[in-house]
């Protein structure tokens, strides 16, 4: 898995972001969900560094980089300051400009890297997620049932931290085994490699404020944006799972439509973790798009 990477770290932002790199060619970032890390890419990564050079990075609190604590407001996993670690590490390996993949959590990031970097980013494809705003705006009892843990997660500290940290292995099967392909797409070495750094000291606080943060200032960040007229002008591809619950409970092409002005679109025969579950699609689609 991921051969020909090298796996490093960079001090950016004020953090450490952890990383892998490979391949040669135009930058592409890859960015990753929650309760994950970087590994999600792994069947995919290689046959992209075919093409790219690839950057798959850790999101701060998760995997192997900087857990901040926490602070009042929760900026400190804002995707403002998300979106910067992701500008500035790119930019530290030599890329002023770059494509990102990202899915979940990742794509939540790239949707304000874009925003906030309009510059830096040449083209952009987010996994099945529909804009933050829109998905709280439009939550009812079927999408809170499915997606729980976006509101236990936000209850104040430390209860969800010491839930998790009483049982990560427990927490992990909860959370990636409820989707429609249950636990059948992870392999073995994924799950120990998302295991491992979900024990880490401060992985459950990272993760909480990264849903705290979402649920409260980011949305800050987004309606100011609406407010503006700010939309993302740049080429935007946006897939989710048509087994998932994102394509069940909202028009995530709709919803895009109404941030961005160049955005296509399509569900893929899959659930939730697309890269793991059909990385033959995915590739097929995000090279044909990229390229």
């Amino acid at each position: 898995m991921f051969a020909g990477f090298q796996k490093d770290q960079c001090h950016v932002n004020g953090v450490d972001i952890s990383y892998r790199k490979g391949g040669t060619g135009p930058g592409l970032l890859l960015l990753h969900g929650h309760p994950q890390t970087h590994f999600i890419w792994h069947k995919v990564a290689e046959r992209l560094a075919e093409h790219f050079t690839v950057v798959a990075a850790d999101l701060r609190g998760y995997g192997d980089s900087s857990k901040l604590p926490a602070n009042d407001d929760h900026s400190n996993y804002s995707k403002r300051e998300m979106a910067r670690d992701g500008v500035e590490l790119m930019n530290a390996l030599g890329f002023a400009q770059f494509s990102v993949l990202a899915h979940d959590r990742g794509a939540r990031v790239a949707h304000r890297l874009a925003l906030d970097h309009p510059a830096a980013v040449q083209r952009m494809v987010l996994l099945d997620i529909a804009p933050t705003l829109s998905m709280y705006a439009q939550t009812d009892e079927a999408f809170a049932r499915a997606y729980w843990h976006w509101f236990f997660l936000i209850r104040p500290a430390p209860l969800p931290e010491a839930l998790i940290e009483s049982n990560p292995e427990l927490y992990l099967r909860s959370v990636m085994g409820s989707r429609s392909a249950g636990l059948k797409p992870f392999t073995d070495e994924a799950f120990a490699e998302y295991l491992r750094c979900l024990k880490l000291p401060g992985a459950a606080t990272g993760i909480c404020e990264d849903y705290r943060a979402a649920a409260g200032i980011d949305l800050e960040h987004d309606q100011a944006d609406i407010d503006a007229g700010h939309h993302l002008h740049l080429p935007l591809l946006v897939m989710w799972g048509a087994e998932g619950t994102v394509g069940r409970c909202f028009e995530p092409l709709k919803e895009w439509q109404k941030v961005a002005t160049d955005v296509r679109g399509k569900a893929l025969p899959a659930g939730h973790y697309i890269a793991e579950e059909a990385p033959e699609l995915l590739l097929g689609e995000v090279l044909t798009f990229l390229r």
